[in-house]
């Protein structure tokens, strides 16, 4: 067999059956929590990324992981930019609804009053002579709207994307989309960058009242998260299995439940140091779980950890970063499977023999998530998301209520046995 295993796939699988109806039990649990109005959205208002870190190094205590130094926790600063009352929005007398009819990006800055709106829209920009003319007018005290309608091309899309860095130097940008994408901000800008949703403007505003309200907060600390279970043959190497579990937070008088991004990534690694804190018996190698906090404001807190590493980061034998596992309908992303071919196929070996996923896509090299700096550092490492099912994301609509953790069990049970094929050397 494959595997090798000493009792057959049907005993093994009965056996995985009880453990990973209890896992998916226990990581709804996980998301539920952190999901939860009560950590604020796990951002850096109303201390939500605190309320989370005390959840999870909890859980961490609970399965009896050990901590590297003397506490879990892995504290680094950063600045951010911070709405910490509602926004308020009309357009032409009619108040829209914050984060379901628009967002306020996180660079703006603190501004009220009334405002004209001006449109630019693509028969503008085709023209020449009024691109010209409408560049050439003082904008300073007007909220420009724009409108891409009708574009296509990506060569035309990319300009129109760069209209939010405000080349109208307008006292405010806002751009029509099709789906509300919040972000974070380490830094503010001279403009207020709105995003609002297509639909609600069926005819074209002439006039604004805003009134939305910042405080740039230039040192704020959060904090990694890091807890291990102790090898019994080469304790000083390690497989690392990590997940952020920051996400938007609250702004004003909404928040970002982040279910799925990534309330489900932590519900994975709980899971997992729950399982290999069980069985730590079969742990040839140390297995490290890192909740990195700051993803979401630019990978800030995995960058620090690996300029900070609390273990050399040439120890590390595998890290497995996980993002977005509360779906898989249609399978698994695995970042890097082009750079490292024969894990990768390990993992299909093991999915083709259990009949787990539906497909495992290969992707090569991207920035967008805490695999990155430890990839930039030559440890290997594979950055896993599940794919299909739900499209909420980084709105308001990322809810535990209507996450499914549809393949959550399989995701499981595939890194269960790529642990075990690590440890004995199966690749």
């Amino acid at each position: 067999m494959i595997y090798h295993f000493k009792i057959s796939c049907t005993i093994v699988l009965l056996f995985f059956a009880g453990i990973l109806h209890a896992q998916k039990d226990y990581a709804r649990k996980v998301v539920d929590t952190l999901a939860s109005p009560y950590m604020e959205g796990r951002g850096y208002v109303d201390n939500g990324d605190k309320k989370a870190a005390k959840y999870i190094t909890g859980e961490f205590k609970k399965s009896g992981l050990l901590p590297i130094t003397k506490t879990y926790e892995q504290a680094f600063s950063f600045s951010v930019n911070n709405f910490t009352k509602p926004w308020e929005l009309n357009l032409d007398g009619k108040k829209l609804v914050a984060g379901a009819d628009y967002i306020v990006v996180p660079s703006s800055p603190s501004l009220k009053g009334a405002f004209p709106i001006v449109l630019f829209d693509r028969a503008t920009y085709l023209d020449k002579t009024k691109l010209r003319e409408f560049l050439n007018k003082d904008y300073s005290n007007a909220f420009v709207l724009v409108d891409d309608s009708g574009v296509t091309e990506q060569k035309e899309k990319e300009v129109w994307e760069s209209t939010r860095f405000n080349p109208f130097k307008a006292k405010g940008v806002i751009i029509l989309c099709n789906k509300l994408t919040q972000e974070m901000s380490d830094t503010v800008s001279k403009h207020v960058l709105i995003y609002a949703l297509r639909g609600y403007f069926p005819n074209r505003p002439k006039s604004l009242t805003i009134n939305v309200e910042t405080e740039f907060v230039k040192k704020y600390t959060s904090q990694n998260l890091i807890g291990y279970i102790k090898g019994n043959v080469q304790p000083d190497t390690f497989i690392v299995f990590s997940a952020h579990y920051d996400h938007l937070g609250r702004m004003g008088s909404i928040y970002f439940p982040g279910a799925n991004d990534n309330a489900s990534g932590v519900a994975m690694l709980l899971s997992m140091a729950k399982y290999f804190a069980q069985h730590k018996e079969n742990l040839k190698y140390s297995v490290a779980f890192i909740a990195f906090s700051g993803e979401e404001i630019g990978l800030l807190g995995s960058k620090y950890y690996t300029e900070h590493p609390l273990f050399p980061l040439n120890q590390i034998k595998f890290l497995v970063n996980m993002d977005i596992m509360g779906t898989g309908d249609e399978g698994i992303t695995v970042v890097n499977s082009t750079i490292y071919k024969a894990p990768y196929n390990d993992l299909l070996k093991i999915n083709d023999s259990l009949h787990l996923l539906k497909e495992l896509k290969q992707r090569g090299p991207t920035s967008n998530s805490d695999h990155y700096f430890f990839y930039t550092n030559h440890v290997p490492c594979f950055f896993i998301y599940t794919m299909g099912g739900i499209k909420a994301y980084h709105d308001i609509y990322d809810r535990r209520e209507t996450l499914p953790l549809t393949n959550f069990d399989d995701v499981f049970h595939l890194l269960i046995h790529f642990t075990d094929d690590i440890c004995n050397r199966r690749f």
